[in-house]
């Protein structure tokens, strides 16, 4: 949905027609501009000349029916994915992408193996939440919606702050989408100037932190970024953050095989993540190279260190490997 172009179209409209359309895109989710009531037909016709509703997507589901990937396609022909997990309780959970690929190049990441292409309008972002909101409306009723986003998708969200922020915005504000402020996360690799300015926020959003490993030396093998924002500057950074904001920061831990997930790693993370407002999020990784998870054994021996050391730990259920839709999985293209 192209904002300026809509607004161009609304400019010599009666100022109450751009919030009629407003609600019929933003909260009814129609598809069709056909669908938008209290319209003239002649207004229909220029918008569906000029300002297509259609998002280019296709679904794919997981077995289990509770994770949906979309491999959207973009007016440029570049492709993003974002992912949908559908929970028992009625919440749902939209992961959304920043960027059509990543420099971030982490190790373990099918993203960062494409590279960067580009970053992402705000719009871009915001068609991701259409599309799955008006899928969740024509396949389950108007009851199921999207409770929670999180940009965790791919690109890194910090190195494409502004439009990130926009479309945060769009997704708070009641005027559109209307989603709280705490139903918003964004997980950063690591960036720091984009950690001192989310604390500058009027709005509560959630900040992840992908951390990955205990110390400088494996975290830089894992991920590049260490190299420049080191984990004493990412600590100082999010300590910072939390002064400002009162808020809990949690850090995300893939759980790798033989490479992070030794006893010794679980101490050595304890004593840098006994904080109180610290929470450590215990992900078990999903295959997409030389890379194998960790066994269920040293997933909970791993949290038991951590726990024992007075540290915050959760471990998160994966959703979704069977359609490559689980974190780190992520690669723009058809399965």
């Amino acid at each position: 949905m192209d904002l300026k172009r809509l607004k161009k179209i609304l400019k010599d409209e009666p100022g109450f027609r751009f919030k009629q359309i407003r609600r019929a895109v933003f909260r009814n989710f129609i598809s069709d501009w056909d669908d938008a009531t209290n319209i003239s037909k002649e207004l229909k016709e220029e918008l569906k000349e000029k300002c297509s509703l259609e998002i280019d997507g296709e679904i794919f589901a997981s077995k289990d029916g509770r994770t949906y990937k979309a491999l959207i396609n973009l007016s440029d022909g570049e492709k993003i994915e974002a992912v949908l997990i559908r929970n028992k309780d009625g919440r749902s959970s939209l992961c959304v992408s920043s960027q059509v690929g990543c420099a971030g190049a982490c190790a373990f990441c099918a993203t960062g193996k494409m590279g960067f292409r580009r970053n992402l309008k705000s719009d871009e972002m915001i068609d991701q939440f259409l599309f799955f909101a008006r899928y969740l409306k024509n396949s389950f009723g108007k009851e199921e919606k999207i409770t929670n986003v999180i940009f965790m998708g791919m690109g890194e969200p910090f190195l494409n702050y502004g439009e990130v922020m926009k479309a945060v915005h769009i997704l708070n504000d009641e005027n559109f989408i209307g989603l709280g402020a705490r139903n918003i996360s964004i997980s950063t690799a690591g960036i720091i100037p984009g950690i001192e300015k989310l604390a500058e926020e009027k709005e509560q959003v959630n900040l992840a932190i992908s951390l990955h490993a205990p110390d400088d030396e494996l975290r830089s093998e894992l991920m590049p970024v260490n190299r420049r924002y080191g984990i004493e500057k990412l600590l100082k950074a999010a300590d910072k953050y939390i002064a400002r904001k009162n808020r809990k920061v949690m850090f995300e831990y893939l759980l790798i095989d033989g490479v992070n997930d030794s006893q010794d790693d679980a101490i050595e993370l304890s004593k840098i993540m006994k904080k109180p407002l610290y929470m450590v999020n215990l992900i078990p990784y999903n295959p997409t190279g030389n890379f194998r998870p960790s066994s269920r054994e040293k997933v909970m021996k791993f949290r038991k260190i951590l726990e024992r050391a007075g540290v915050d730990a959760t471990i998160r259920k994966s959703y979704g490997a069977d359609i490559h839709a689980a974190c780190g999985q992520l690669a723009g293209k058809n399965k």
